[in-house]
């Protein structure tokens, strides 16, 4: 893990991590722990036996409020990184994605107010919110007009969170992440464009690439995307919306060969498939913002982040259940 600062304020604080059991929210609570916070971990924890026992777990569904109150009784911070929906499916069901991220956190914010919790951090989406930007690097004051209803969502999510500080005085930092990767990110979800190619490199499977490979994206390493997420927390001065990425644009094919190269430059094969119409065509973050007010920058190269991430899914193949050819 890339060395971090001491985070003063986080020794003691009482938070909850919601998607605690998936790739961000269990390294943000790994992480949390590391830097003596106290933390009640909450949602999907598909292998409990894998489970960080310094985290007090409460496995369930984000729409059982009851457990979600029991959880935030007490807490003075909490992390949202929950979500059921995603980029490419959420336009299939508008209606059930609105029902579960937004009505979901609606429900949360409710339950925060009432619980007496005094600051929350969301997990946003830097990729999806602004949908096709005018401008790259794309900044935080840049027209946002998602393309997806997951990008909407979150976005709605976001005003929420807005109207909840303005009635109840309920704090909040937003950070609109790039594309996340490295290590704890399943090859097998339909997110995770690094992951699949690092499985594929390892086992010989072959690679999905929907359309011609020049959709652009900006990769951010999981490390750097926690120290954000930290560093967020602990920040109490006047913004409230960051992006978080590297401000480095690259094509699927530019990363295709990347992780080719980071295994000794070894071909594998690649199936092509259509373009999918919620997908932007390019999304780069301009991090400025970050950079000053937090004092954040990432500092894991794309090269180191794929090693890094190839390291961890070497041990961890069996989970995937596709053995080595």
């Amino acid at each position: 893990m890339v060395e971090a600062p001491a985070y003063p304020k986080l020794a003691g604080l009482r938070c909850a991590v919601l998607g605690a059991g998936g790739f961000l929210g269990g390294a943000l609570a790994a992480a949390l722990c590391d830097r003596g916070a106290v933390v009640r971990g909450y949602g999907r924890l598909a292998n409990p036996d894998a489970r960080d026992e310094r985290i007090a777990w409460s496995n369930a569904e984000f729409s059982d409020a009851s457990s979600l109150a029991s959880v935030l009784d007490g807490q003075q911070a909490v992390f949202h990184c929950i979500g059921s929906s995603l980029p490419a499916t959420s336009n299939g069901d508008p209606a059930g994605a609105l029902l579960d991220d937004v009505y979901g956190t609606l429900k949360l914010l409710d339950l925060c107010v009432a619980s007496g919790v005094t600051k929350v951090v969301f997990a946003s989406s830097g990729g999806t919110v602004y949908g096709v930007p005018p401008r790259v690097p794309t900044p935080e004051s840049a027209p946002t007009n998602p393309i997806s209803a997951y990008g909407i969502n979150k976005l709605v999510v976001e005003k929420y969170l807005a109207l909840y500080r303005r009635l109840h005085g309920l704090d909040y930092r937003v950070l609109r992440i790039a594309n996340p990767y490295g290590p704890g990110q399943s090859p097998l979800r339909p997110q995770g464009v690094v992951a699949s190619m690092v499985r594929a490199a390892l086992t010989g499977a072959a690679v999905e690439i929907w359309g011609t490979g020049e959709v652009t994206r900006d990769f951010l390493y999981v490390d750097d995307v926690v120290d954000a997420l930290l560093r967020s927390a602990e920040y109490d001065g006047p913004e409230r919306i960051f992006n978080v990425g590297s401000g480095v644009g690259r094509t699927v094919n530019d990363l295709l060969a990347a992780v080719q190269d980071a295994f000794g430059g070894a071909p594998f094969a690649v199936v092509r498939k259509p373009a999918r119409i919620a997908d932007v065509p390019v999304s780069v973050l301009d991090a400025t913002l970050a950079r000053r007010a937090l004092g954040w920058e990432p500092k894991t190269g794309l090269r180191e982040g794929i090693l890094q991430t190839a390291a961890w899914m070497r041990g961890a193949l069996t989970d995937f259940q596709v053995p080595l050819s």
